[in-house]
């Protein structure tokens, strides 16, 4: 029996590699000798890297960087075996980077993202992708492409460092001086939303208030924003609002799009590709996936969704095992998952599944590996345990 193991992390209790390793406890003690093949997992925000890393595809490299208040920090990115480099602007540019009562994007950069983009150019990497959710900005980019030679300049001519509250000074974009190795870069953009850069649905409005932005604050970025947006248009032809994604990571991803020629790809997709995901499920009997809470958002674009599909597609049967069960979860049984189970075994607080989380997923996969066995036995013409 090949059984395949590709959860996402469970946030703030499990890692990818720990229901791996639970997973495999449960698997061996209730059938005994079976293949278990692990697969740590990410939907191309945070954890992307590590997941990478940890299937034993490369190692992590560290450098100096700016974050996202300017302060300095050390922050690391992806280098794959096949010769890529793997980057999560989160590490350098990420909202859990910045206290709570500091939470502002006027006042946060992207330019660490950039001067980790600068590194792996440094380092000879032509084939880069960028993983960029979980972002604590809404400069537009403006600070990542800085750190890459391009100047942001006011109407006076002066250059600006690339801030939210910039975006509605900025008068000129000068890429005379923009690190000509871009243009022989290959640079994917994991990225799973589709909104545009500005309007009801853009980065600002859609995003900026859980980056700490107030109502007045929000409509001022708005409408620096909407100034960016215009002078992009004017400058390089390129309309943000018609490009799906421009409006991700508070508009990074139009700066990498229109400036770095970046291709957006789903995030969960590019990942199942970099670990050869279709081949493991090769002669594979069943596929175990999860996350920490399975509801009507994990069919967009999230980890369960990616290999409950790709798992369809070869015939190979998907169980989900989560955290919690939410409104619509079941709504993933159209992807490919054919079944749910959740980990909690009564009624309790959330802190206490989550202190309880290995306890709780080591029962519960156990308890989901004897009805796949009892369903074994059945197609066998044997129901005794």
């Amino acid at each position: 029996m090949r059984l395949i193991f590709a959860s996402d992390s469970f946030k703030g209790s499990l890692t990818s590699e720990n229901t791996i390793r639970l997973l495999t406890q449960a698997a061996k003690k209730v059938f005994g000798e079976c293949e278990c093949v692990g697969v740590p997992l990410a939907d191309g925000g945070e954890g992307t890297v590590d997941a990478l890393i940890a299937s034993g595809n490369g190692k992590k490299v560290f450098t100096r960087v700016h974050g996202p208040l300017g302060e300095e920090l050390e922050a690391g990115y992806g280098v794959l075996n096949t010769g890529c480099a793997v980057i999560e602007m989160s590490a350098a540019s990420g909202l859990t980077l910045v206290p709570a009562e500091k939470r502002d994007p006027r006042h946060t950069t992207s330019l660490g993202t950039g001067e980790l983009i600068l590194h792996a150019l440094d380092a000879g990497y032509r084939d880069i992708y960028i993983a960029i959710g979980g972002s604590a900005t809404n400069d537009g980019g403006m600070g990542c492409v800085s750190a890459l030679g391009a100047r942001f300049l006011d109407s006076e001519g002066r250059a600006l460092s690339g801030c939210g509250r910039e975006l509605i000074n900025v008068s000129h974009i000068d890429i005379a001086r923009l690190d000509p190795r871009i243009k022989k870069t290959r640079v994917t953009v994991m990225c799973d939303v589709t909104n545009p850069l500005c309007g009801e649905h853009g980065a600002t409005m859609t995003f900026g208030r859980q980056k700490g932005a107030t109502d007045v604050s929000a409509q001022q970025l708005e409408a620096g924003m909407q100034n960016y947006r215009d002078v992009i248009k004017r400058e390089f032809g390129a309309d943000c609002d018609s490009i799906p994604g421009a409006g991700a990571a508070g508009g990074l991803g139009a700066a990498l799009s229109v400036f770095l020629h970046g291709n957006m790809r789903s995030g969960i997709e590019t990942v199942l590709k970099l670990n050869g995901f279709d081949q493991l499920l090769d002669a594979a009997d069943l596929v175990v996936t999860g996350e920490g809470c399975t509801d009507s958002q994990s069919c967009f674009g999230k980890v369960m969704q990616g290999v409950g599909m790709h798992a369809r597609a070869k015939g190979v049967p998907v169980l989900g095992l989560s955290g919690s069960l939410g409104a619509g979860a079941m709504d993933i049984c159209m992807y490919g998952v054919s079944s749910l189970m959740s980990t909690v075994n009564a009624p309790m607080p959330l802190m206490e599944a989550m202190s309880r989380a290995e306890e709780l997923y080591l029962q519960a996969a156990e308890r989901m590996f004897r009805f796949v066995r009892v369903g074994m036995e059945m197609k066998n013409g044997r129901l005794s345990v």
